[in-house]
């Protein structure tokens, strides 16, 4: 059976790294079909079948190349492990900087010192290399340990990482300084100090690193804290059920994990206190505030019957909830398993960086190995010719390369989680900046989805609120006789009327002899009358004059309305015209999106009259009418091959066939959930003006990967001949950049990838309207 896991991974460094893991679990873990690491957020996602392998064995294969994988403990909460896990991790890092920081800036000093002349004979003293020696030892034995391990562990596995660059640098200056100490002749100039700042440096810029990492997967740990540990299950008296009343009454609480809650328990939860999971209010009003979870800001209302969601925060009134989804099953767990979906993935942009890092670092050693040899033969001194290979080596670690798209995905995943806007995976995060036009589904997505009673009439009427001594009373009697006609109905139209009804204060009676057609309308006896109700044709079908409802029909039909004719004792008596209201701020949405330069297009199963009306007065110019399911998706191949890169917005079970075929599929979030699932992005408050939000978001996150692959290769393509001597014969320079220190390469190498860290963090702030 073929299962999936994510896991954190410890002791990555780069993208070779990444690419190593990746190499490791496919070819020496059996059973593995595919695993694929997001480097910013420090994690495997892997495919395996569940009946060959499991997370041991991949730990086992990862722990001989080098590195850790976090396996849940059963007495601890993943999120927990992973944080026990990630502490260890940093405190080994922090010791090891501290230790190269303690013995570096010593060596800084005494080497600065006696370049400059500063400690006059003590430089020429014999103990004087020998201490700078003993200073830069425990730097890189104890500090740079983990660069010989991990580098030698990554040959062995067939890549070559940073691990390698940093290793040969400060081997060749520390192992050419000890030489002239060891070896007989004359002495010359020791880089002791060199080796140990390159490491440390390094080090350094990896701790702010891994730091500014962990900001960037603060969108997750935040989703994760929502979910509340501790539960109160109420134990209703026995004999009872939940309706024996209040609360208080007959039964008891107990405290349990909320872990524990399983389908059909119910909880209390007090003022103040986060929903546990999932559920449906049985006992209780309150408000609460879902703003973490959808971005909105003002609290739901919820009375019984209303739907709440695990997480989010009770406010001021005490709730008894019958739990309806538990585990993986709650919108809060699928919230999480997308935003690390999304994080996860590999946007078709990062293979141009994966590619890039592959080749890169047998790249830089063979241009290292070039120019030491150059610079040996054409000087004729070995000294300098070792300072320009490791000034090379150091200098072109392609950290900031490797980090240059994750960072920004796991970035914009946390952005658009919180504003309720939910990437499936990295692709479609990219893709939607790509998009030129949008189908946008009417019913449900720029409408409510419900329709409702706009206006009722009947012959000689002049419409609601004409003149007329008898108005009100005819109109009262009617309602009264259609309510009644249409109670014993299911249809949506027909509850439409009878809340029409209902909101005007209006009593029916029940109604007898009634039958449904289906697709045409209902007959039935109300109060001693025989009343129809349903579609004109049917109405003259069945032996009705439906000449005088004929000029309202037009009116009605023309504005877009949807109508059903009624007749009473076998006369014409009335007409009540229906429609779906457009959702609050729809208008402003379509306009949103053709400001952005999207082609906005209605694709809707409805008639083409009512469509095109719903159509003018969200501002839309072109729809696509009486389409079926299987025709949306004929619709969207139809716009692709025209050469668009199509975008579908849907919210019914009709719209799955069209957002699966789509470039970019978005579902309105309270959708279907056929339609949550075949779409790349969930706009989870459901409203329209999300769709806005994503494609600004993905605009966003290009721009900003743009701008980190720029800086990364800017980066080595000026400083890599810089570093091994290119501007060396330029007098008018000063010697600082003419020759580029190794130890000024690694600074700037640690720069590097911190620039590219906070260019994506600086994401986060973006306001996305």
């Amino acid at each position: 059976m073929t299962a999936r896991v994510t896991l954190p991974v410890t002791g990555m460094t780069c993208a070779n790294c990444a690419t190593a893991v990746e190499r490791t679990l496919r070819r020496k873990v059996p059973g593995v079909a595919a695993a694929t690491v997001n480097l910013a957020a420090e994690s495997v996602t892997v495919e395996y079948e569940s009946d060959t392998t499991g997370p041991e064995a991949m730990a086992a294969a990862l722990s001989r190349a080098g590195y850790g994988l976090v396996l849940p403990r059963p007495d601890a909460a993943p999120a927990d492990t992973e944080r026990e896990a990630r502490r260890r991790e940093l405190r080994g890092q922090q010791r090891a900087f501290v230790v190269g920081a303690a013995c570096s800036l010593p060596l800084l000093v005494l080497g600065m010192g006696r370049d400059f002349g500063l400690f006059g004979p003590w430089a020429d003293a014999e103990w004087f290399p020998w201490l700078l020696g003993a200073l830069a030892t425990p730097v890189q034995f104890y500090a740079g340990a983990s660069h010989y391990v991990h580098g030698w562990r990554s040959l062995r596995s067939g890549s070559a990482n940073m691990d390698v660059l940093v290793a040969l640098g400060s081997t060749v200056a520390y192992g050419y300084s000890l030489a002239l100490l060891l070896l007989p002749g004359p002495r010359g100039h020791v880089y002791f100090e060199t080796a140990a700042l390159i490491i440390t440096l390094v080090r350094l810029g990896k701790l702010l690193e891994t730091r500014a990492r962990g900001r960037a997967s603060a969108a997750i740990r935040r989703l994760l804290a929502l979910a509340p540990e501790t539960a109160h299950r109420w134990l209703p008296a026995d004999g009872r059920g939940d309706d024996a009343g209040p609360a208080d009454d007959g039964g008891r609480e107990e405290d349990v994990p909320a872990a524990a809650l399983r389908h059909g328990d119910l909880v209390i939860v007090r003022p103040g206190e986060r929903i546990p999971a999932d559920g449906v209010v049985r006992e209780g009003n309150s408000a609460v505030d879902e703003g973490l979870l959808t971005g909105e800001p003002l609290p739901a209302d919820k009375a019984p019957g209303d739907r709440v969601v695990g997480g989010t925060i009770n406010q001021d009134g005490r709730l008894k909830v019958e739990i309806t989804g538990v585990g993986a099953e709650t919108v809060l767990a699928r919230i999480v398993r997308l935003v690390q979906e999304a994080q996860s993935g590999r946007a078709p942009i990062q293979r141009l960086a994966d590619r890039v890092a592959g080749i890169f670092v047998p790249l830089i050693i063979g241009i290292a190995l070039v120019t030491f040899g150059l610079w040996w033969w054409l000087g004729g001194e070995l000294a300098p010719a070792l300072v320009r290979l490791v000034a090379v080596l150091v200098v072109a670690c392609p950290c900031a390369l490797g980090l240059a798209t994750p960072t920004a995905i796991v970035v914009a995943a946390g952005l658009g989680a919180k504003h309720g806007v939910l990437f499936r995976n990295a692709e479609a995060l990219e893709r939607a900046h790509r998009l030129t036009t949008l189908l946008i589904d009417k019913t449900g997505t720029l409408t409510e989805g419900r329709p409702r009673v706009v206006a009722w009439q009947w012959p000689g009427d002049g419409g609601p609120g004409a003149p007329a001594s008898d108005a009100q009373l005819r109109r009262h009697l009617l309602m009264r006789l259609v309510a009644g006609a249409e109670s014993a109905s299911e249809h949506p139209l027909a509850r439409a009327v009878v809340e029409a009804a209902r909101e005007a204060g209006v009593a029916w009676p029940e109604p007898h002899a009634f039958t449904a057609t289906p697709g045409r309308g209902v007959r039935a006896v109300v109060d001693g009358r025989a009343v129809l109700a349903g579609r004109v044709p049917w109405l003259a079908d069945s032996g009705i004059d439906t000449a005088p409802l004929a000029a309202g029909l037009a009116r009605f039909e023309g504005d877009g309305l949807t109508v059903i004719a009624i007749a009473v004792d076998g006369r014409a008596a009335g007409l009540v015209a229906l429609a779906d209201r457009e959702r609050p701020g729809a208008d402003e949405a379509v306009a949103a999106l053709q400001k952005l330069g999207l082609e906005t297009i209605m694709v809707t199963g409805d008639n083409l009259r009512a469509a095109e009306a719903v159509a003018r007065r969200v501002g839309i110019a072109r729809v696509e009418a009486g389409v079926l399911p299987d025709g949306k998706a004929a619709v969207v191949r139809r716009y692709q091959a025209s050469g668009r890169v199509v975008g579908v917005v849907g919210d019914g079970i009709n719209d799955a066939p069209a957002l699966a075929s789509a470039d970019v599929g978005i579902a309105m979030g309270g959708g279907a959930d056929v339609a949550v699932e075949s779409a790349e992005v969930t706009l989870v408050r459901g409203e329209l003006a999300g769709v806005a939000r994503a494609i600004r978001l993905s605009r966003a996150t290009m721009a900003v990967i743009k701008q980190n692959l720029f800086w990364a290769f800017f980066y080595n393509i000026c400083l890599i001949p810089i570093a091994a001597g290119a501007l060396h014969s330029v007098a008018a320079l000063p010697p600082i950049v003419r020759d580029l220190h190794p130890v000024l390469a690694a600074g700037a190498m640690a720069i590097s990838s911190l620039t590219v860290v906070a260019n994506s963090l600086r994401l986060g702030g973006k306001k996305l309207g």
